[in-house]
C-alpha cells in the first residue's frame, strides 16, 4: 500500500504537470493542426541558413495568433479538458500498475551495493525494469486513450468549423454511436509502439551511462531517478536522435483518420484535406512518399516541401486545397 507521502508526491506531480499542460496547450493545439496537414497561411519566400531559396511556413506562434483571431483567446484551449483528464488517468494507471508489478514479483532483488553485482545481474535488472515500465506505460495508454481521441477530435474540428464534439461525455457518446468501441482506440497501435521504443531506448541509455560512464553508486541512483522523472524531456531528445518521431506522430494522426473512424465525417479527415487511409501502414507509406513523416516535429523553422515552381526567379508553391496532400 502506498504511504500518504507517496500519494502526496503523486498528486503533486499530477498538479504540476496539469499546470504545464494548461500553459502549453495553445502550442500543442497548433502542433496538432500542423500534424494533420492544415495550413491556412500561405508560405512565404525566404532563404535557409545556407542561403538556399525556400518557402517558409508560419511557426507555431504565428499559428496560435491565427487561431486566436478566428476563435478568440478561449478558442486556443479547445480540447484542453479531455487532455487533462487523459493525463490524470494515464498517470494514476501507470503508478498503480507499476506498484502492482513491484509488489507481486520477486524476479529481481535490489542490491544496494551495485559494485558487487556482476554484468549479467545488472543486465537482468535493466531488462526487468524496461519490461516493467513498458507494461505499466501500455496499461496507462490503453486506459487514457479514449480521452486522447476526444481531445484530438475536438481540436481537428477547427479545420471544418464543426461543433459535434463539445463536452467530454457527449463526445464519448458520439464516438460510440459513430464507431463503436473500436472508435475509442483508433491510433492505439502506433502509439504503443512509439511509447515502447522510447522506454527501451531510455532504459538502454541509463544502463550504458551507469555501466561505462558513471562510477559512483550515488550518481547511478540519481541518473535512474532523473531519467524516470523527466521522461517527457528525454523522449523529445530520443525522438530527434533516434528518428522515431513518426511513430508518435502517427499515434496522434490515427486517432482521427484511420478507416476505423472514417465515418466521423470531420472535414479535416476527408478529401481533399486528407486521403482516406486503409490502415496506419498505408498512411506511413503515403506520407513517406511525400516526405511528410516528420510533419510537426519543428515548430519554429518550418519549410514547405510540396510541389513548387520557379517563376521570375522566385519559388512559388503549387497549391491545391491542401499544401501537404497532393492527389493520390
Amino acid at each position: 500500500m502506498p504511504t500518504s507521502k507517496e500519494t502526496e508526491v503523486l498528486w503533486s506531480d499530477i498538479a504540476s504537470r496539469i499546470l504545464i499542460n494548461v500553459v502549453s496547450h495553445p502550442i500543442e493545439y497548433a502542433k496538432v493542426l500542423i500534424q494533420v496537414g492544415y495550413e491556412p497561411i500561405p508560405p512565404k519566400p525566404t532563404v535557409t541558413l545556407f542561403g538556399k531559396p525556400a518557402l517558409k511556413l508560419p511557426n507555431a506562434f504565428t499559428y496560435i495568433k491565427y487561431i486566436k483571431r478566428i476563435d478568440g483567446f478561449t478558442g486556443c484551449y479547445r480540447g484542453l479538458v479531455p487532455k487533462l483528464c487523459s493525463y490524470t488517468v494515464s498517470t494514476i494507471a501507470y503508478d498503480k500498475t507499476l506498484e502492482y508489478i513491484q509488489s507481486n514479483t520477486n524476479a529481481v532483488q535490489n542490491n544496494d551495493n551495485e559494485d558487487e553485482e556482476d554484468e549479467s545481474v545488472r543486465r537482468k535488472k535493466c531488462m526487468y525494469e524496461i519490461i516493467r515500465d513498458v507494461i505499466s506505460r501500455a496499461v496507462a495508454i490503453v486506459m487514457s486513450h479514449p480521452l486522447e481521441v476526444v481531445s484530438l477530435r475536438m481540436m481537428a474540428q477547427f479545420v471544418g468549423r464543426e461543433t459535434k464534439y463539445s463536452g467530454v461525455f457527449s463526445s464519448i457518446l458520439e464516438i460510440y454511436k459513430e464507431n463503436g468501441i473500436l472508435g475509442y482506440y483508433a491510433g492505439l497501435i502506433p502509439r504503443l509502439i512509439g511509447s515502447a521504443a522510447v522506454i527501451v531506448l531510455a532504459g538502454i541509455s541509463t544502463y550504458a551511462i551507469n555501466t561505462y560512464i558513471i562510477q559512483e553508486p550515488a550518481m547511478k541512483t540519481y541518473t535512474a531517478s532523473t531519467m524516470k522523472r523527466h521522461t517527457h524531456i528525454i523522449c523529445t531528445i530520443l525522438h530527434i536522435i533516434f528518428k522515431n518521431y513518426p511513430l508518435v506522430f502517427y499515434g496522434r494522426k490515427f486517432n482521427i483518420f484511420t478507416d476505423i473512424v472514417r465515418n466521423h465525417r470531420l472535414v479535416a479527415g476527408l478529401p481533399p484535406h486528407m486521403p482516406i487511409y486503409k490502415n496506419w501502414m498505408h498512411c506511413w507509406s503515403h506520407l513517406s512518399s511525400h516526405n511528410q513523416l516528420k510533419r510537426g516535429s519543428s515548430l519554429l523553422w518550418r519549410y514547405y516541401t510540396g510541389p513548387q515552381m520557379l517563376l521570375n526567379g522566385k519559388l512559388i508553391p503549387i497549391m491545391g486545397d491542401n499544401f501537404y496532400q497532393p492527389s493520390l
